[in-house]
């Protein structure tokens, strides 16, 4: 018994020693870096355009130097007395979807990228890498932050943007803080808006792991007011001032709609506890965009605004992949099939392992046909990541492929529920 014991201290003795306290590196406040990502699908660079204070921490507390997927790119902050890793976060970014496109091999363009950290007690190195498909580093920068640096421009200490909470689980050290952003509603629409959050909100929470989980979410609608009502569709010539100046037709694509206006995005929340984004566009035009780490961005009156929110926040917040697929394969390069994705809903079959192998049932054929979809509905169906073949999903249908299917299938649950659980559990 004694040995035991001695064991346990042991355990807990080595754990303590890796175990990271958020109050020795960091005070309770976020610093807000702003970068350009720039370049050509030949050569890429990161540029920092601005430091910024703001007033709360609102993300996590423990796994700091835990990532809960790799994404598509990277950040990783060092203590630097220590040399010690301290905090870890990963995204996705418009700006690597669109280095994929044609435009990209015959102009260099620039993107603005925003993200949240918390703010350091002592100067640390703050690393960030962009991968490639084939998950190799395509470009990377470090640059020290001073907490002390007199030009870090603090923010959302005057001037706050009108908000209304409509949901609030618990303090923000302990749920997720997602904020619902107006885009296209001008001031005279701000109630419109409001029920429009109301109805996103009810949405994301009618769907599981959501529902189940609700009480480690707070909801926050804030009013953010644009000049005119509604929002751009360069198809028909129709060009809006909006206060975070979207579009549809991202990249040629007429139902992708998306803002490079990243910025504006987060001046608006400045001073409102925030770690995840939904923007609501006032128009009836179908179509939306959810970018892992970065926002959701979805219209808000056209029939399918519930699933279709709900179905983009999956990849913003849970960076899960889509599931659909063309029969044509016309976007077959975008998953190279001898890598396996790190979205946790698809598979190219090469580390499956790490994948959902362990929820199939052992009697189950892979791959497996969709005939037999009632008795598998967890298997390895080919079809997903837009492409026919190569490409496997979980599921024979799930939220992440159609706007009419009622449910995420097992496997997209489990994602979710993993990355709720990331972020509120030690």
């Amino acid at each position: 018994m004694k040995k035991f014991s001695l064991f346990l201290l042991g355990i807990f003795v080595a754990f303590s020693l890796h175990a990271q306290i958020f109050t020795d590196y960091f005070t309770d406040k976020s610093l807000r870096i702003d970068y350009i990502f720039n370049g050509n699908a030949s050569k890429q660079e990161i540029c920092v355009e601005e430091l910024s204070s703001l007033p709360h921490w609102a993300g996590r507390k423990h796994h700091l130097s835990e990532l809960p997927l790799q994404g598509n790119g990277q950040i990783i902050m060092k203590d630097i007395a220590s040399n010690k890793i301290i905090y870890k976060t990963s995204f996705s970014s418009l700006f690597q979807e669109w280095l994929e496109t044609d435009e990209a091999q015959n102009i260099t363009k620039g993107f603005e990228n925003t993200f949240l950290v918390p703010y350091p007690l002592h100067p640390a190195e703050i690393e960030i890498v962009l991968l490639d498909p084939r998950r190799n580093i395509r470009t990377s920068m470090k640059h020290i932050v001073k907490p002390d640096d007199i030009l870090i421009h603090k923010k959302g200490h005057t001037h706050i943007t009108p908000h209304k909470y409509l949901l609030k689980s618990g303090n923000i050290d302990k749920c997720i803080d997602v904020a619902i952003l107006a885009e296209g509603y001008t001031q005279e629409e701000m109630e419109l808006f409001y029920k429009d959050a109301a109805i996103a909100c009810e949405s994301l929470f009618s769907y599981e792991p959501f529902k189940s989980m609700k009480n480690r979410f707070n909801i926050v609608a804030v009013a953010s007011p644009s000049e005119e009502s509604g929002v751009s569709i360069p198809r028909i010539g129709e060009w809006k001032q909006t206060a975070l100046g979207s579009h549809f037709s991202t990249f040629y694509s007429d139902r992708y709609l998306t803002t490079s206006r990243v910025k504006a995005i987060h001046d608006a929340l400045a001073g409102i506890p925030y770690e995840h984004i939904i923007i609501l566009a006032n128009t009836e035009e179908y179509g939306g965009g959810g970018i892992y780490n970065s926002y959701t961005l979805t219209t808000a009156h056209h029939p399918k605004f519930r699933p279709v929110v709900v179905h983009e926040f999956g990849h913003s917040f849970s960076g899960l992949a889509d599931e659909y697929f063309y029969d044509n394969d016309v976007m077959t390069d975008t998953y190279p099939l001898d890598i396996e994705p790190w979205e946790q809903n698809i598979t190219t079959k090469v580390n499956f392992a790490s994948k959902w192998e362990d929820m199939l049932a052992k009697s189950t054929p892979i791959p497996t046909p969709t005939s037999e979809c009632k008795k598998f509905p967890v298997g390895v169906y080919e079809g997903g990541g837009y492409s026919a073949k190569g490409i496997y999903r979980p599921a024979d249908d799930c939220r992440m492929r159609t706007n009419e299917y009622p449910t995420f299938c097992p496997v997209c649950q489990r994602s979710i529920q993993r990355i709720i659980e990331f972020y509120t559990e030690q």
